[in-house]
């Protein structure tokens, strides 16, 4: 059977490229250590010496504001040195592959890399390539995966909700265009959630995703009934081939959360967003900043959660 490219010889973890594939009891270990870290964040001082003396460099090669700056803070606040790569003026655009600009960067004594790339699979590339002194997190490829975030969001559940074992989780929008999604789901499958909803229009759910386990509805009401928790998606627009939708008006009258909509969950359902938010178009602003909503928590909890993957891996270097 062939060894998991993101787990080191003894089991542990060496890189974080999908949450496909990782037992639960590593999820549970970055959940656990994430926690410890939160209390961290609380602090007038908020550092800790884990990271002291590492380089961690971020390369984003796509837009991002929440994950990239996230990442920083968090390496920052382990200690670390943080260099962000400017990709605009970087050799990339001089015709460099990236294997090269890794392989630069390396020579330059790195210890981690954090990457975000349009093409699925950039991260996992480099990681093949890299000595296992060298640590690489993916925060974003393509139509793939997102790791991170879909901890953060199994982290802001169960900091809420407590049990996965008896919550029914409903994944809102444009699923077949998110990564997010599809880390989500395999943390939420993985963790025990026994019932995860997708809810979406047909050209915007993916042909084969029962195979992940999950129930697929295309009624907004029907899907939303009874659930614990809403996570809302972002039309990803720049993904998009052609018209899918007839028009944002009509996506946010059909799929769009509002308070109405919000009613046929349990009381108390959480509701969230990965950001960026679209209001009007798939959550209606008085739900965004409503007392269910526990959007912005999950930007605070992200900083913890994206300490405890590299505080992880750096020990496990």
């Amino acid at each position: 059977m062939q060894r998991n490219p993101q787990l080191g010889p003894k089991g542990e973890l060496s890189h974080l490229l999908t949450i496909d594939g990782l037992p639960k009891d590593i999820l549970l270990q970055i959940l656990d250590t994430a926690r410890s870290f939160v209390s961290v964040t609380e602090r007038d001082v908020k550092k800790v010496p884990l990271l002291r003396g590492k380089s961690v460099f971020n390369l984003f090669f796509e837009p991002s504001t929440r994950t990239r700056t996230t990442f920083e803070i968090a390496a920052k606040r382990l200690s670390a040195d943080v260099i962000n790569l400017n990709v605009a003026t970087s050799s990339q655009t001089k015709g460099e592959t990236l294997l090269d600009t890794v392989a630069n960067l390396a020579a330059m004594n790195a210890d981690m890399f954090v990457v975000r790339h349009a093409s699925s699979g950039a991260p996992h590339l480099i990681a093949r390539h890299m000595g296992p002194e060298i640590h690489v997190i993916n925060a974003g490829d393509g139509r793939h995966a997102h790791p991170t975030q879909g901890l953060l969001d199994v982290y802001t559940i169960r900091h809420y909700k407590e049990d996965f074992t008896r919550l029914t989780v409903a994944v809102v929008g444009d699923v077949l265009h998110s990564r997010v999604a599809r880390s989500e789901i395999h943390a939420l499958t993985t963790l025990g959630v026994p019932e995860v909803r997708v809810i979406g229009p047909r050209t915007l759910i993916p042909r084969d995703i029962e195979k992940l386990g999950v129930r697929v509805f295309h009624d907004m009401d029907r899907g939303l009934d009874g659930v614990d928790v809403v996570m809302m998606l972002r039309l990803q627009n720049e993904r998009m081939n052609g018209a899918l939708l007839p028009s944002a008006n009509e996506y946010f009258r059909s799929y769009g959360l509002t308070p109405e909509r919000l009613a046929k969950a349990k009381p108390g359902a959480l509701v969230m967003h990965p950001g960026p938010m679209n209001r009007g178009v798939e959550i209606d602003s008085a739900v965004a900043d409503g007392p269910q909503s526990v959007i912005l928590h999950q930007v605070t909890f992200g900083i913890a959660v994206r300490m405890a993957v590299m505080a992880i891996l750096a020990g496990n270097g």
